[in-house]
């Protein structure tokens, strides 16, 4: 466990991705088996392990330490599992066991947390934490309960596991879902062994599109691009092969259960990659109608009758057992038209006509409907390309929406921001009073994050566990994406992927945006 809690230690406070990479390369280079396939699975999101609940964690903790100080303690502190790990008093165990957790390694902490029952979990859990040190239980809690927010992602960590070896990250990719935790057969194959079956239907890892400004695509030659809509959906890869369907999110989850109308359409052989979106007739849904499909393990015959998903194709990856992704994009696009895939609930994303940049830019400024974030831009001689390739997919997206918002309540942040106030809440006014419209937590540098922190200490005026009700002075310029209608909220309105754009240090509260210009927008 030691090692383990050094590994997440040291990647949260690491920025660099190639330092992070060289961390990540090492512990799986030098730590035994089976603890590094559960780690593996834990950064990769794979380890399907009982997560224990806060509640759970509060109980523990009381039973322990006076109730005012660890609540003092959490409100400073703002992260549960930190704030156990480090207020948690020496337990029984004595000596050099208490010291190092002797005898507590990463597999048989997850065994424990999966084998125990729920009446016995709380004092499984407890006899654990008096064995290991402070770091060690915070690496034990960050399991628990499935929280390990450490600046790295499923492909980075798979990215180290290549490093040193034979392999390349995109065949370990390849081979990816049909693996289970511990891994034994990758780490055998990465060592030289025999290579593990890719499960049926296998995901291919997506190409990924890297933001582009009018700058940046001057120099180029439109005639090398093609370029069509960005809909306002989620990316998804539609595989039919050898009888089984599936589809995929872009990160390779598997959600065809919350999906069955397409599931049911997929009635080709190969693989596609599209948007998944909710369409009516022709009449594109806006993103909150696909968001009550989300997540689902099944779906009602009423909701599938009111949101019925489309797929709207942009590339071909396979077709009747042909890997097509070698090819110039242009050559795929030519393949997949004729590949004549006869669904109602499948069609085609349309290319856009234009010469230069100007004309691309006015399309992009008057799309047709509002469920267009922009544009793609992707050359025609580029392969299908694991990863974000600089240079052959662009989007470019429609410029934010702006308002002018009033920060109304902060509350602390995890992780590097422990210990500062990095989650706010903003509003706008609605006749006498601010009413609150969003939340943001990132969008500012560090110094502005010190900023911020010392004026929310300064202007506090109310507390509510950790939140902290904050003097309507400060004005921050609030960036967002889109709108969408909510009943949910009392402003009635949802704002897509919101940030602070700028600290508006010079203008008073009462010069803040009103509501109705935001349902203007909407």
């Amino acid at each position: 466990m030691k090692a383990f809690a050094r590994l997440l230690e040291r990647l949260a406070f690491t920025p660099g991705r190639n330092s992070k990479l060289t961390i990540l390369s090492h512990y799986f280079g030098t730590t035994p088996d089976p603890d590094r396939g559960y780690a593996l699975a834990a950064l990769t999101g794979t380890l399907d392990l009982r997560q224990v609940s806060a509640s759970v964690l509060k109980r523990l903790a009381s039973d322990r330490v006076d109730e005012q100080l660890f609540r003092l303690s959490y409100d400073f502190v703002g992260d549960l599992a930190e704030t156990i790990a480090l207020i948690w008093p020496a337990g029984a165990a004595t000596g050099s066991q208490a010291e190092t957790g002797a005898g507590v390694s990463v597999a048989q902490a997850v065994n424990l947390l999966n084998g125990t029952g729920k009446l016995a979990l709380s004092g499984v859990i407890a006899d654990l934490l008096d064995r290991l040190s402070p770091p060690e239980r915070l690496a034990l809690l960050k399991l628990a309960t499935g929280n390990l927010r450490v600046g790295v992602s499923a492909r980075l960590t798979r990215s180290a596991l290549a490093m040193g070896t034979q392999r390349r990250v995109e065949e370990i990719e390849e081979i990816w879902h049909g693996l289970s935790p511990p891994f034994q057969p990758l780490f055998d194959w990465l060592d030289g062994g025999p290579r593990p079956d890719p499960a049926p239907a296998p995901f291919r890892p997506v190409m990924l599109s890297t933001p582009v400004t009018p700058a940046e695509l001057a120099p180029l030659d439109p005639r090398d691009f093609i370029a069509e809509w960005k809909w306002d959906g989620i990316r998804v890869q539609a595989v039919s092969e050898q009888g089984i369907r599936k589809l995929y999110s872009r990160t390779g989850e598997e959600i065809g259960a919350a999906f069955p109308d397409i599931i049911e359409a997929m009635t080709f052989d190969g693989a596609v990659d599209g948007e998944l979106l909710v369409r009516r007739g022709d009449e594109i849904a806006p993103f909150s109608d696909l968001q009550k499909r989300l997540g689902r393990k099944q779906v009602s015959r009423v909701l599938l009758r009111s949101h019925p998903a489309a797929l709207r194709l942009y590339d071909i990856l396979t077709w009747q057992g042909e890997d097509l992704r070698p090819l110039p994009l242009a050559q795929r696009r030519a393949r997949l038209e004729a590949a004549g895939i006869d669904s109602p609930r499948i069609d085609l994303s349309p290319l856009l006509p234009f010469d230069d940049w100007n004309a691309l830019a006015q399309l992009r400024a008057a799309p047709p409907v509002p469920q267009i974030e922009g544009v793609m831009i992707k050359r025609r001689d580029a392969p299908y390309l694991a990863g974000r390739p600089r240079g052959p997919w662009f989007k470019w997206k429609q410029d934010p929406m702006l308002v002018d918002a009033v920060l109304l309540y902060a509350q602390s942040g995890h992780g590097k921001r422990s210990g500062f106030y990095s989650d706010f809440t903003f509003g706008l006014w609605d006749g006498a009073d601010l009413v609150p419209v969003g939340k943001a937590y990132f969008g500012f540098t560090d110094e502005e994050l010190r900023e911020l922190d010392r004026f929310v200490r300064k202007n506090t005026v109310q507390r509510f566990g950790p939140v902290r009700q904050l003097a309507p002075k400060l004005v921050v310029e609030v960036a967002f994406e889109g709108l969408n209608p909510s009943p949910r909220h009392r402003s009635g309105i949802a704002m897509r992927f919101p940030r602070i754009a700028r600290i508006r240090w010079d203008k008073p509260a009462a010069e803040a945006d009103r509501l109705t210009s935001l349902k203007g927008m909407l």
